[in-house]
């Protein structure tokens, strides 16, 4: 891998007149909003740079404000690759067919691709189970986030017995807009419980290997002492990096090299990326998102 990837890093300085050529002056990656848009800037800094040095071309971060943001820029042309979540996916999909296509997945320590939903609650609120959240405030991060809403949508009812609507059960539910949103809002007290996505590995000390208690740990946002797991879902497919189709496929071909290679190339860059301890990414394809494509489908 690490040879495929120095070859073309030495064709670089022919790839970005080809890439002109063909229509491809820039390259730009759209960041869904998990943080806030420095800290995604930060995380995601040293894979724009190894991509604009692979592809030859200027390539752009771009932090939309919400996680639709990114998939209307996907869908709109603006924004030529994501790393999406699953409902992300499943949304762009089912819009418009032909827009993008997955090309890798982030694999956790144990080679698996999955990862979960996590209910948490201050530990000093005495709040342990979901039926301790009967008539209390409950914060969704994104109406487009796989464990932020999605899949909660689905299974909390199952628990609880009734709808996710405000006064049905909880007192209230309220999207925070993101995932770390929603962890400051817990900590803070703003809301009773939240929900967020971790790779449900590791420690819960250290916020589990990977995902946004991990990133919110690292940080320095949380101690995961002070908080509480409440609700775990059942394992969700970790959400693909996208290209749209009609990139010209030496890019599809460069950005998936890159991708794949960046935990050996840089392990410090990959951990900033990845939110954590990970294996890597491995290939992904469209068959794998069948089932969240399905139950998006059923919340049309």
């Amino acid at each position: 891998m690490k040879k495929l990837l120095a070859a073309i890093v030495a064709t670089t300085a022919l790839n970005a007149p080809v890439l002109a050529e063909e229509g491809i002056t820039e390259f730009r990656i759209g960041l869904l909003g998990g943080e806030n848009a420095q800290d995604r800037m930060t995380s995601n800094e040293c894979y724009r740079a190894k991509a604009e040095e692979l592809l030859g071309v200027p390539v752009k971060l771009f932090t939309p404000a919400d996680y639709d943001g990114v998939i209307q820029g996907l869908l709109g042309g603006t924004i030529d690759m994501a790393w999406l979540g699953a409902s992300g996916y499943a949304k762009t999909y089912l819009t418009n067919p032909d827009a993008v296509e997955p090309i890798m997945v982030k694999t956790n320590l144990d080679g698996s691709y999955a990862y979960h939903s996590i209910g948490f609650a201050r530990k000093d609120s005495g709040i342990t189970s979901l039926e301790d959240m009967k008539g209390k405030l409950f914060g969704f991060g994104d109406p487009n986030s796989t464990s932020g809403y999605l899949i909660p949508s689905i299974e909390i009812p199952e628990t609880t017995g009734a709808s996710m609507e405000s006064g049905d059960y909880f007192g209230e539910v309220k999207f925070t807009g993101g995932h770390e949103q929603t962890i400051v809002a817990v900590n803070n007290g703003d809301v009773d419980a939240g929900v967020t996505w971790a790779d449900g590995m590791g420690a819960w000390e250290d916020g589990y290997n990977s995902g946004a208690l991990r990133k919110a740990s690292d940080a320095g946002l949380v101690d995961m002492n002070d908080l509480v797991e409440i609700w775990k879902s059942k394992p969700i497919p970790e959400g693909p990096v996208v290209l749209r189709k009609s990139l010209p496929e030496r890019v599809k071909i460069d950005i998936t090299t890159l991708t794949a290679s960046l935990p050996y190339m840089d392990p410090e860059c990959a951990y900033n990326f990845m939110a954590g301890e990970a294996l890597g990414f491995q290939p992904i394809a469209h068959e794998d998102y069948l089932s969240i494509i399905a139950a998006r489908k059923s919340k049309m």
